[in-house]
Order: C-alpha cells, then structure tokens, then sequence
C-alpha cells in the first residue's frame, strides 16, 4: 500500500513538474511569437516563427507564418499599385495636360483671329490632330484600367480567326497606303478556329499594328497568320528602326517608353495591354528585333480541339 502511496506521489510530482516544464516552454514560444508579430506590424515581413514539429504550437506558428506571407503579398501587390497609379498619374499630367495646353492655345488663337486665312486653318487642322490623339490617349488608359479591374471579364468563344483577322485588317489598308508602307498580308483561306475573345484580339491587332505606324519609321509589314502544331501564330514584322536589346527586355512592362527609335508620343501601356490580354486568353506572345533591321512579334493562341 505504502508503494502504491509513493508511486502515486512520484507520478503526480513528475506530472507538475512536466506541466511546469511545458506551460514555461509554451510561454516562452507566445513570448516569441507575440514578438515576431510586433516586429511584422512595424513592417519587418520577412520574420518567421521558428517551431519544431513535435512542439505544441507548432501549428499555430506554422498558420501565423503562412499569414504572415499572405499578408506581406498583398502588401506587396498594394504597393505595386501604388506605384504604379503614382506614375499613371505623372504620365497623365505630362501626356495630357501638355498637349491639352497647346491645342487650347491654337484653339483661342483662331478665335480671337490672331491668324487668319490659311494659317487659321493650319491652326485648326493642329488641333484637330491633337485632339485625336488625346482621345487615343484615354482610350488605352480607359483600357489599361479596365483590364487591371476586378470587374474585367473575358467573353471566350469559338472563332474563326482567319476571316477576323482579314476583316481587322481590311480597316488598316487605306491607312498603310496613306502612309506610304507597303504591306504583306498572307492569311489562308482555309478556316483557323481558335477559342478567343473577339473584342481582345481585335484590340491586340489593332494595338501592335498601330505600335509600328506610330513608332517604327517602317515602311514595309508583314502580317501572316498560319497553323503551327497546336496553335495558330499571328506573326507582325516591320523593317523599321527596331528595339534595343536593353529595351526589349522591358517592351511589356506597363509605362515603359523605349529611348531609341520612340517618338515622344504614345502612353507606354499598348504593349502592356497586348501582354495581358494574350495571357488571359492563353496565348503567348514573343518579340525579336535588331536595331535598325526591323522588329517581329510572334503570337501563338491554342487551336481548338
């Protein structure tokens, strides 16, 4: 009986004596812990909690940890945005408020007739032409932040890619030869049936081709459309003054103006929309150039089955 009485005692004396080991080590891990958080809340996102697997809070240090890196994510993606709202803004004032500046000044010169005859008509034709590419101008902001929305959505349907693209093209001609660039089109008769969104594709043709008249001093293009393998390639070359290699690097980044062979003038987000929109709908897109040779955008959407 007086061992049975003395084990007991053992046993209840190495349990406290366990518990206390173990409420201390469990202490001493919500001490570390709580100090990790208030490190991560003063803006240190790369502290972790470190936990052995077989300790009690392993698993609330390994969920603390997985939120920790989702919220320095978001964190990460807000402050991108920023960023980038930041500069939109400084583009904006520069890309607009300049030109809208001027093309008053040429509107309030010919109306309080501080020119006359034909020079009031040039005036007028100037403003004209910047009151068009200011439009343009909002129009691809208006796309770029409709892309980048949450309430952007892509209508996916079968179609016809060959007869599409001719008919985008069509539109194009008149303009090719107005500005004088011969133009090689070879799209086949046969039917290419690709899965996309028709109001995209449209944008990124239409976005490429006015990425060469507006920028590329060509006077040639070839645009051919044809099956390889799988996909359909849309191919758009130009002989123009061509990209740097340093800039090629950066031609779908969002804001992004190549110094050489650019004009001034453009938002610096066309190709970035092109990017994200071949993306959405599961293509790729690739571009090669050399300068003063030409460049080539290569695109590949996936035939349907």
């Amino acid at each position: 009986m007086e061992i049975i009485v003395f084990l007991s005692i053992v046993i209840a004396v190495v349990a406290v004596l366990t518990s206390i080991v173990l409420v201390r080590r469990v202490k001493k891990q919500i001490a570390e812990m709580t100090d990790v958080l208030v490190d991560v809340k003063n803006g240190n996102g790369n502290r972790r909690i470190l936990s052995a697997t077989n300790e009690l809070t392993a698993p609330l240090a390994y969920e603390i940890n997985e939120i920790v890196v989702a919220y320095e994510s978001r964190l990460s993606t807000v402050r991108q945005t920023e960023e980038t709202n930041r500069q939109l803004m400084t583009s904006l004032s520069h890309d607009v408020r300049t030109p809208l500046t001027t093309l008053i000044g040429y509107l309030d010169a010919a109306h309080k007739g501080l020119v006359t005859g034909k020079d009031r008509d040039d005036y007028i034709e100037t403003a004209r032409r910047k009151a068009h590419d200011l439009k343009e101008y909002i129009d691809v902001l208006f796309d770029w932040f409709k892309l980048n929305s949450n309430e952007f959505a892509l209508e996916i349907q079968s179609v016809e890619a060959a007869e599409l693209t001719r008919n985008i093209l069509i539109d194009w001609i008149p303009i090719f030869e107005d500005k004088q660039v011969e133009y090689d089109i070879d799209i086949p008769e046969q039917p290419v049936r690709v899965r996309l969104d028709m109001d995209s594709y449209m944008r990124i043709v239409n976005n490429l081709i006015q990425n060469v008249i507006a920028h590329s001093h060509a006077d040639k293009i070839k645009i051919a459309l044809s099956k390889k393998e799988n996909n359909m390639e849309l191919l758009l070359a130009d002989n123009g003054v061509g990209i740097e290699k340093e800039d090629l690097k950066h031609i779908f980044e969002r804001l992004y103006k190549c110094d050489k062979g650019r004009s001034e003038k453009g938002s610096g987000l066309g190709l970035s929309i092109v990017h994200q929109l071949v993306e959405k709908m599961g293509g790729s897109i690739a571009v090669e150039s050399l300068p003063g040779k030409g460049t080539e955008f290569m695109l590949l959407f996936p035939l349907e089955s």
